[in-house]
């Protein structure tokens, strides 16, 4: 959510926004709005002025007075009440309205949609493959890796893996936990599921309604990742400024409908309704300087993940249309996928400033004794299954079995990865 004085200030600034990030959205009609909440409000107060003033004359007042005086009283409570009953109907619309409002992006990022990307830089060199390469799909096939029958059981966009490969991924699970709490992140495991006001607080809701899962019978959805939970836990806190910046790494299963996505992936790792995830989430002070030095941690450490898992990628900035509403500045790593003979992302590295802040209530006093909103960030550190499809294709050997990279080997106790018997 925005600062709603600097809306009324500066709306030519959100109306930009609102256009750049391909908002449907009527700015003017919320400016009315406020300004129908404002006046009920002083309407609310001059009427609550009223009636005290006639309230304490009527002890006083004469009895060809006092009639009058309370007949007056009745018709002011009267017109209280229409007043409170329309200004908690208005203040909710609103509150749906500015809940819809993006925050500007950085001056920095390309203008359009997802076509307006923009590579920043590539790292490491696709491989040369001297044979006939398989894909992801092919390389779990030949090798046993993964339970066909799974689909049976679970529906369509489910995995499930077997032998080596089913170590593999929890192998690399527990090593980007190890590698985050090396790189002073709290290590945290955490629900796959949150009350509404936790979706709310990080922007899913209401704009990504359609991708959550609702836990029926319950208040209770399923994440699509650990930065729901964790942008929720200092909620409605005042954190001691020598307490930021927090710094967590958490680990959770996640889980997505991947509504609108039919046709799109539906062969293999690539999108599946449930998979794993830890995720970088930090909470800094309000400035742009921490903000911009918290988020070149957060890709930096996701960039010598993907250098640790020997695998070749990409950055891109992310353009206006293409990075969510609450998003100040994205840029996405994307890793080369050999089957496909291009880039698919991987990790998605954000900066939201204030906008979750203001949601979620995260606040802690600076050194001037002032309380303020924090800002908030967050990045991918690993996720599968997705990140396995690039390791297995660009990883493979001749003979189909897959090599395992130097860091992830003391996590395997082996190099290579072998068929299941």
């Amino acid at each position: 959510m925005v600062d709603l004085k600097r809306l009324r200030q500066e709306p030519e600034v959100f109306h930009r926004a609102i256009r750049e990030k391909g908002v449907a959205l009527d700015l003017e009609a919320l400016l009315a709005l406020d300004r129908e909440v404002q006046d009920l409000k002083k309407r609310l107060q001059e009427l609550q002025t009223e009636r005290n003033q006639v309230a304490k004359r009527v002890p006083k007042a004469p009895p060809e007075e006092k009639e009058a005086l309370i007949a007056r009283g009745k018709a002011l409570a009267e017109e209280a009440k229409r007043v409170e009953e329309a200004l908690r109907e208005k203040e909710a619309r609103l509150m749906d309205l500015l809940l819809q409002i993006p925050l500007p992006p950085w001056p920095g990022a390309p203008v359009g949609g997802e076509e307006a990307n923009r590579e920043i830089k590539r790292v490491g060199t696709p491989p040369a493959f001297s044979f006939p390469p398989l894909d992801h799909v092919a390389l779990m096939e030949k090798n046993g890796w993964w339970e066909p029958r799974i689909s049976q059981v679970s529906g369509s966009r489910s995995y499930a893996l077997r032998g080596d490969l089913a170590l593999y991924e929890l192998a690399l699970i527990r090593f980007a936990m190890d590698f985050m709490a090396k790189r002073g992140f709290l290590p945290m495991t955490l629900p796959s599921y949150a009350r509404e006001k936790a979706f709310v607080g990080t922007g899913h809701f209401p704009a990504y309604r359609d991708q959550v899962w609702a836990i029926a019978e319950t208040d209770l959805y399923l994440t699509g990742t650990a930065e729901v939970v964790l942008n929720a836990l200092h909620s409605g806190e005042i954190l001691p400024h020598e307490a930021l910046p927090l710094r967590y790494a958490g680990y959770a299963p996640a889980f997505r409908s991947e509504a609108g996505s039919f046709g799109r992936d539906v062969r293999g790792l690539m999108r599946v309704h449930q998979f794993h995830k830890v995720e970088q989430y930090v909470l800094t002070e309000a400035s742009l300087e921490a903000s911009d030095q918290a988020f070149q941690e957060l890709l930096e450490n996701a960039e010598e993940i993907l250098r640790l898992l020997e695998l070749p990628y990409r950055l891109v900035e992310v353009a206006t249309g293409d990075m969510g509403p609450g998003k100040w500045r994205q840029v996405d790593l994307e890793v080369y996928l050999p089957s496909e003979e291009r880039y698919r992302e991987t990790h998605s590295c954000s900066a939201l400033l204030d906008w979750q802040a203001r949601r979620a209530n995260l606040r802690y006093r600076d050194p001037e004794g002032r309380v303020r909103y924090a800002y908030t960030l967050n990045n991918t550190a690993l996720a599968t299954p997705r990140i396995l499809a690039m390791l297995l294709e660009n990883h493979q050997l001749p003979d189909g079995r897959v090599r395992i990279p130097e860091a992830l080997i003391p996590y395997m106790g082996k190099e290579v990865l072998e068929p299941c018997e």
